[in-house]
């Protein structure tokens, strides 16, 4: 596939955002998960390697697992980098078949926190090859990047990459949602967990270029799990990676992170969960505690007010009144260009909060 095309009209933006819609899978308000669309592979770039990727929800242990590969002097991982495949979507008018929303890249968060550049006249595949090599820059050994969604644009894009496909129990993953302040009750919590994982089924990718990591076993066996790890990256295990812990906000493995969802969470609560996973609780090998509950129309009403009663606190601490009243009300009032503004600087607020 050429690298080096022409500078040409881009597609009308409302459509290349409607190509993003279609090209994402959705779950609102407890209800069936969409199917998104069977992404036909493509294949990379010409001439270039991927990285290895590892896989996984949110906070389902993507960023601890970054620091032990970073303590391996062959590994690099420069971190989470989701905008990579949020932005991007199938596009037939593109010599490379895809092509990125260039405006919903320059507000994505990360991508903005990178300080990456965005050439004219390079997009689709180039792009994407382009970001690639800058977030690698003199990256040493093997290299490695954190993606928590879309799985199928990935496998469509790189269908020969190595992943590393990462594990938590969602009952876990829904309750440390909550602890975050990205939602206010833990049914919603799951959401993203569910996208994650039905987009992993989409994908398909073959056995033998997956290994799977669950949070749980990492927490008891590290040593044991990161010699697996190591093998499957073709590099020696190290001790060094068992100190990952030092000079970062990170304790060491413990234990009790894993099943808190069995001393903390009610019976109803896990039943909603379990209720809302369906089918990937046990495929994902997480044995549920009972049938299950899914709320009738009047409970999962009740269920997104609660929702928002709760996360006001937070979304109010992290923004403040100002900042969060005036994108609320720049964005029913219609007024595009305001609501992108106040969006950025909200997102700014997030990067200056967790540096």
């Amino acid at each position: 596939m050429a690298l080096a095309h022409g500078v040409e009209p881009p597609p009308p933006r409302r459509a290349l955002r409607a190509l993003l819609r279609r090209a994402a899978s959705s779950r609102r308000g407890g209800g069936p998960v969409a199917e998104g669309p069977v992404l036909t592979p493509s294949g990379p770039p010409a001439s270039f390697s991927p990285p290895v990727f590892v896989y996984g929800a949110t906070r389902s242990g993507t960023t601890v697992f970054r620091l032990m590969l970073n303590a391996h002097s062959g590994l690099s991982n420069p971190g989470e980098e989701d905008f990579l495949f949020d932005c991007i979507a199938p596009d037939p008018t593109h010599p490379t078949g895809w092509r990125y929303d260039r405006e919903a890249l320059r507000d994505h968060r990360v991508f903005a926190a990178r300080g990456l550049d965005l050439p004219d006249g390079v997009d689709g595949l180039d792009l994407l090859k382009h970001m690639l090599e800058r977030l690698m820059n003199n990256a040493a050994g093997v290299r490695c990047v954190n993606i928590h969604r879309h799985a199928d644009r990935i496998r469509a894009i790189f269908p020969q990459a190595r992943v590393i496909h990462m594990l938590r129990d969602p009952r876990d993953v829904a309750r440390s949602s909550v602890g975050m302040g990205w939602v206010g009750i833990s049914y919603f919590g799951l959401d993203h967990w569910i996208r994650t994982e039905d987009a992993w089924d989409r994908a398909a990718f073959p056995d033998d270029q997956v290994l799977e990591l669950r949070f749980e076993r990492l927490m008891h066996d590290l040593e044991g799990e990161l010699v697996r790890v190591c093998a499957f990256l073709g590099v020696p295990f190290v001790p060094e990676m068992l100190e990952y812990h030092r000079d970062t906000t990170y304790g060491p493995p413990d234990p009790r992170l894993t099943e808190q969802w069995k001393r903390r969470a009610d019976s109803h609560e896990v039943a909603l969960l379990e209720g809302k996973c369906g089918r990937l609780l046990a495929a994902r090998g997480y044995e549920p505690s009972g049938p299950g509950h899914r709320p009738g129309p009047l409970e999962r009403r009740r269920l997104k007010i609660e929702n928002r009663l709760r996360r006001w606190p937070n979304s109010l601490r992290r923004y403040g009144l100002p900042l969060l009243v005036g994108a609320k009300l720049a964005g029913w009032l219609g007024a595009s260009e305001m609501h992108r503004r106040l969006r950025r600087q909200m997102s700014e607020r997030i990067t200056q909060q967790v540096r």
